[in-house]
């Protein structure tokens, strides 16, 4: 499967932070094989995003996961992009990931991750923190393979 990683800060895009997220998450991929085709770190703008997954998307990449701007501070605007571009949103995706993090933080419930169809690809948008976003990767872990090939309108066997 390939896969593309989008960081979404103000501050790392402006180089005053490092991003821990893109790599979390690329560690995560590696570890089950998975292809991570592009990365790229973009501001907290809802265009520069969407150029990102429409630009993975057209790359061939069947999943492209983004990390921040889901929670509630003005400058998060990654929930308000995707759906802006969606062909259909799987709220069973973000309502696991909640349900599954609010054992380990009562801040979950402020989370708006998500899951979506974007032209081909499935676009999974998990938080900011890098140790959140890689439990929340692995509460969905198992139906992504099935729904990123059914983004790709690839035949299945169920």
């Amino acid at each position: 499967m390939d896969v593309g990683i989008i960081t979404v800060s103000d501050r790392v895009s402006r180089g005053e932070y490092q991003d821990f997220g893109g790599p979390a998450l690329r560690k995560f991929v590696k570890a089950r094989e998975w292809n991570v085709l592009s990365e790229i770190v973009v501001p907290d703008e809802k265009e520069r995003i969407q150029e990102a997954i429409r630009s993975f998307a057209k790359q061939g990449c069947g999943l492209i996961l983004t990390t921040g701007g889901t929670g509630i501070a003005k400058r998060d605007v990654t929930p308000e992009a995707i759906r802006a571009i969606m062909r259909v949103e799987l709220p069973g995706f973000g309502e696991i990931m909640r349900s599954h993090s609010i054992s380990i933080t009562p801040n979950a419930i402020l989370s708006r991750s998500l899951a979506a169809v974007v032209d081909t690809a499935l676009v999974v948008a998990l938080p900011g923190k890098p140790q959140g976003a890689v439990d929340c990767l692995g509460f969905v872990e198992g139906a992504i393979p099935h729904a990123t090939k059914l983004a790709q309108d690839v035949p299945t066997s169920c």
